[in-house]
């Protein structure tokens, strides 16, 4: 249950597409306060034309990611900590804005799309066909498998917003899920292309991507294997 908290207010700061648009908003405090219900109290209480994405309110869509002071957050998962009292709400960065906190998807699913992100069975596969749990290539997907697309790395990371030819941390992810997956037969072509100029030798190992995953995911060591499996081969 949510209650007011009177004595607190909360000031946000909001990047706006349109020059002339309010920017700050005095929001009432409730307890426990998201940062999506800072969003919406905005939009019923003082500005309707505010632009943000959200859908399904329990970090599994990925739709409501943006950036509060500079960090690529889940809207709907980030509290507001107790005490906080001022925060600054942007778009995601490296990806074109449509409007206000809204940003246009489409180069981080190209370059999704471009690793054929969709298990590609081997011919003649027995249905169904399990891994089974402790399986060592089981053990190698399941730390990477949760990724809903949201693109926080994309947007953390500086070679992707620099050169829009950088695969992605996202993307690089998805492949080597796919790559070690005994029952995929794109694996070689998978691992050619991402090794190729484009893939992985571009990470810098800065390391934002794994530090903003609201999954928990690391995808700088995904990318960190991919190398190791181009030198060594595809494990099997």
């Amino acid at each position: 249950m949510t209650e007011p908290n009177p004595s607190s207010k909360v000031r946000v700061t909001i990047s706006r597409s349109d020059p002339g648009a309010e920017t700050t908003f005095l929001v009432e405090r409730i307890e426990p306060m998201m940062v999506l219900d800072l969003l919406l109290a905005i939009q019923r209480e003082h500005d309707p034309s505010i632009g943000f994405r959200y859908s399904c309110r329990v970090a599994m869509c990925g739709t409501c990611t943006l950036r509060m002071d500079g960090r690529a957050i889940l809207a709907c998962q980030t509290p507001l900590e107790p005490g906080r009292n001022e925060v600054r709400l942007d778009p995601l960065a490296g990806l074109p804005v449509v409007r206000d906190l809204v940003v246009d998807m489409k180069p981080f699913f190209e370059e999704w799309a471009r690793v054929r992100p969709y298990l590609e069975p081997l011919e003649g596969l027995d249905e169904p066909a399990h891994l089974k749990p402790d399986s060592p290539e089981r053990q190698i997907i399941d730390p990477s498998l949760d990724c809903i697309t949201c693109g926080a790395c994309y947007s953390s990371c500086g070679l992707a917003d620099h050169r829009r030819d950088f695969l992605g941390p996202a993307a690089l992810n998805r492949a080597m899920v796919l790559i070690a997956d005994s029952r995929d037969a794109a694996g070689p072509e998978r691992l050619e292309a991402v090794t190729a100029g484009d893939g992985v030798d571009r990470c810098h190992y800065i390391y934002g991507c794994t530090a903003v995953c609201p999954k928990g995911l690391d995808p700088a060591a995904a990318i960190r294997r991919l190398r190791r499996w181009r030198l060594e081969g595809r494990p099997r």
